[in-house]
């Protein structure tokens, strides 16, 4: 390895070690280092307080989404209470988790960018004070060991110069004793040049070696000035290796729930709310809600009456069949307990029946489209369960298939609107007026000036069926399209 220090020749460098000629740069860019540690740490905190960001809002997008499934859904009683607790624990935790990421910002990273505008300050031509200083304490230093090592090897190679020479005039000698051709005046020459050359070397390496003394003499305190430069390093270095270790002890303090009494709270909650679902008292519930402990108007003779016998027409069963309300049920005692949940006036919507269509399953991986939970929230929602626990059901019992709305094909989803259209027209090119937003899963979705396909012509409720060039079949508005001439 070889090195220079500025304020001399060149100097072989002949070791790694700290006390070499230039070799205290790497103390020196310690310090650098440090201020480059702080803003990796900085940013090591700023993305683990995202992340807790993002949980927290996961968490709470999970809790909305799942509690509106429950209370729609079928369950019922003290069990459905204990699985909403599940949704409350994700709300309260989510709570914690954004103050987790609060303490990490305000805090602990607050915290480092002071402490690092405080020890670091920044010179206007560049770089640190802290490490100019530094620099200029060890150059100072070094600069007169280094200036006595420049003579050492000026000296060194003096003297292994001159003692080249000399075996170069010793060899010369020899060879023309040898040499018959030479005369004595030419041999005495060389004879002479032998004697100068002795006498070079001992010169040289007397000189030599007085530099190698005073070189000796000066390292004691060489020595001692690098140490008290580099103890300054240290203690610099000391400062910020203590406040990390105790930055490091703030944040886990902060990231360990483990110790917080709400988090443990939370817990405690959702262990006694599971804890007190009672099978029990939810059948009860049922039976007399949903059972045999319903009251109760038993058919009794009537007299005829020409209202009760009046035939409707089909616009008008039609019509019936959009909202049916049963008037003649009474609440039972038991049905206090959950006035909110379940409604003694069950009414039947015609999108009631639509809604039973599923084929969302809840445990299935969501597919990373770019869109958020919140945006396929509702259609999640719509379509969680086969039934909702307050779907109506039709009071008009007959067993003739043809005047019951309800039938086997409608429940499981299969219904369809144009029935009634025996022969179905042919198929015809459209172009659509506006944007729409099919707001079922049996209507379609498109912009304005797509065309797609009528399939089937405008029913008595305003609706068509029609194709899209992507092969989706559904229902339209029918006047949000215009035929294509």
């Amino acid at each position: 390895m070889s090195g220079s220090y500025d304020d001399s020749v060149g100097v072989e460098v002949s070791s790694d070690s700290f006390w070499e000629v230039g070799n205290y740069k790497r103390t020196v860019k310690r310090i650098d280092d440090g201020h480059r540690l702080c803003n990796d740490l900085m940013n090591c905190i700023h993305e683990r307080a995202r992340i807790e960001k993002v949980y927290a809002q996961q968490l709470t997008e999970w809790a909305k989404r799942w509690k509106q499934l429950v209370e729609k859904g079928p369950q019922y009683g003290t069990v459905e209470r204990a699985w909403c607790a599940f949704m409350s624990e994700a709300e309260k935790v989510s709570e914690l988790h954004l103050e987790v990421k609060g303490s990490l910002m305000n805090e602990d990273f607050e915290k480092i960018k002071n402490w690092q505008k405080e020890a670091f300050h920044k010179q206007m031509m560049g770089g640190f004070k802290e490490t100019k200083e530094a620099e200029d304490g060890f150059r100072k230093a070094q600069k007169p060991w280094a200036k006595k090592l420049k003579e050492v090897e000026v000296a060194k190679k003096a003297y292994h110069a001159a003692c080249k020479e000399e075996k170069l005039a010793i060899s010369r000698e020899t060879n023309s004793k040898a040499d018959p051709a030479l005369n004595p005046e030419q041999l005495k020459k060389l004879q002479d040049k032998v004697e100068r050359s002795k006498q070079d070397v001992l010169k040289t390496k007397e000189k030599y070696e007085k530099s190698l003394k005073e070189l000796d003499n000066a390292t004691p305190q060489y020595m001692e000035n690098m140490e008290q430069v580099f103890e300054q390093c240290q203690q610099f270095e000391e400062k910020r290796l203590r406040f990390f270790r105790e930055v490091l002890l703030e944040v886990q303090k902060h990231l360990d729930l483990s110790n917080v009494a709400s988090y443990k709270n939370i817990y405690r909650e959702l262990e006694q709310n599971i804890k007190s679902a009672d099978a029990v008292e939810d059948l009860r519930w049922f039976r007399a809600n949903q059972g045999p402990g319903m009251s109760m108007n038993w058919p009794q003779f009537e007299e005829w009456s020409a209202d009760l016998n009046r035939t409707l027409s089909r616009r008008e069963k039609k019509a019936a069949s959009d909202g049916v309300t049963l008037t003649g049920i009474n609440q039972t005692g038991d049905q206090v307990s959950q006035p909110n949940k379940h409604s003694s006036s069950l009414s039947v919507q015609s999108n009631t029946v639509q809604s039973v269509q599923s084929s969302y399953n809840p445990f299935e991986d969501e597919e990373d489209t770019g869109s958020t939970v919140s945006e396929k929230e509702d259609n999640k929602i719509k379509n969680v369960s086969s039934y909702e626990k307050n779907q109506s059901y039709p009071t008009d019992w007959s067993d003739e298939e043809s005047n019951n709305p309800f039938s086997s094909t409608d429940a499981n989803g299969d219904t369809n609107p144009f029935d009634e259209d025996t022969s179905p027209a042919m198929e015809v090119r459209v172009r659509a007026l506006y944007d729409y937003k099919g707001q079922e899963q049996d209507e379609l979705s498109f912009k304005a000036g797509d065309e797609l396909t009528k399939m089937v012509n405008e029913d008595e409720q305003g609706w068509c069926k029609g194709r899209l060039d992507n092969g989706q079949v559904g229902l339209y508005p029918a006047n949000y399209v215009e035929p294509i001439q």
